[in-house]
């Protein structure tokens, strides 16, 4: 068992680092409390993987890492929460715990009593899960009882979208204790386009689940067949494996051939491909997980840095980050047929498609860099523990 001395904490039912989207914000999230906390200590709690060590020092991080013993996911979070309060209760210089999750807040609500938190939703377990498993309803009651525990008992809560802060108002939550702080994006430098790329292709990247709407996407390019140069490309999150249906579906489509699929790519190669698309797509679908909890794509936010101009769909959360026409383009969601005929109108007009970049490209500079939203979690570090 590691003893850890530090002055803040950060935990995250996550695997860090990952090509993941959800590794990129701990990143910088983590940056914002090196910053914040200089010579103190920063720790850092996350899932493991066999790439890299269960303990590890970084300069003033400390980084523990809990590899779980089942593959049951509810099993896990159990295993992880008894072993992050066993940690916990070995550090007694803590003065300051932010956390991602509730198998996170859990342990530190109960071992770190007076020490402020500040509890980071970026996704609702109660909300996402049932997505992902199959949740009878008094599990997912059982959830929400453990977010109302972790949402009433935290001082702090931090969303990354305005749709999320009104839910959880509409839930109970004090408006005066959520503090919005979106996604953010660093411009890249100018990348040479990698060789194995195609000539004209439309991107998308990120995770597959079921709310990303990656199927919609697949049918909608299934109406572009005509266009024999264009292909899409797309990089996914997570290992071929768990890409076989989309195989499926685009070999029913009759469009393999014009798909390009890498996986896992690092940040450096992701933006490369990224920079040379025409296009990307965002088809989020309509679901409680979009419309009601709410998200902040870092998919749009990083196309945008790039100055590459995307097709999403038309929600609340999107329209956060998009002006329809000016700085990107909006399209109903689930609808394949719209969202062809969207994407042919756009690589038709190569003029306008090549201003939404730039207008796109300028509304990140000015909204929506990291060193924007870490400022931002410094002011309220600074307020948590004043």
């Amino acid at each position: 068992m590691f003893k850890v001395n530090t002055s803040s904490l950060y935990a995250a039912f996550d695997i860090f680092p990952s090509s993941k989207g959800a590794a990129t914000h701990i990143h910088h999230f983590l940056t914002a409390h090196q910053d914040f906390f200089a010579e103190k200590g920063v720790w850092l709690h996350c899932l493991a993987d066999e790439n890299y060590p269960l303990w590890q020092q970084e300069n003033q991080v400390t980084v523990t890492r809990f590899a779980p013993t089942t593959t049951n996911f509810l099993s896990r979070t159990g295993e992880y929460a008894q072993y992050f309060s066993q940690l916990l209760h070995k550090n007694t210089n803590l003065e300051l715990c932010h956390f991602r999750d509730i198998w996170s807040g859990l342990p530190i609500l109960q071992t770190k009593p007076t020490t402020p938190k500040i509890f980071e939703v970026n996704a609702l377990s109660s909300v996402e899960l049932p997505f992902r498993y199959s949740l009878n309803s008094s599990t997912i009651n059982k959830l929400q009882e453990l977010e109302k525990i972790c949402l009433t008992e935290s001082q702090t809560i931090v969303v990354p979208s305005v749709v999320l802060q009104k839910y959880l108002i509409q839930n109970g939550v004090s408006q005066s204790k959520i503090f919005v702080i979106p996604n953010g994006a660093d411009i890249p430098p100018v990348l040479a386009k990698p060789s194995e790329s195609p000539e004209n292709y439309i991107m998308y990247f990120g995770a597959l689940q079921s709310w990303q709407g990656v199927d919609v996407l697949l049918k909608a390019f299934a109406q572009l067949k005509d266009k024999e140069n264009l292909y899409l490309v797309i990089a996914s999150a997570v290992k071929e494996k768990f890409t076989k249906n989309f195989h499926k579906l685009a070999e029913k489509l009759q469009i393999q051939d014009k798909i390009c699929w890498l996986y896992q790519l690092n940040k450096s190669n992701l933006a490369a491909w990224l920079q040379h698309a025409l296009l990307t797509v965002a088809p989020l679908t309509e679901c409680n997980r979009n419309l009601q909890q709410g998200c902040c794509p870092l998919k749009i936010i990083e196309s945008m840095a790039c100055g590459v101009p995307v097709v999403a769909s038309d929600m609340p959360v999107t329209r956060e980050l998009i002006r329809h026409a000016e700085d990107g383009y909006l399209v109903r969601a689930d609808r394949p047929f719209e969202l062809g005929r969207s994407l042919r109108i756009l690589l038709e007009e190569k003029v306008w498609r090549e201003n939404l970049g730039t207008a796109a490209k300028q509304k990140i500079v000015q909204n929506f860099t990291w060193e924007l939203q870490n400022k931002k979690l410094k002011e309220v570090f600074a307020l948590a523990i004043k």
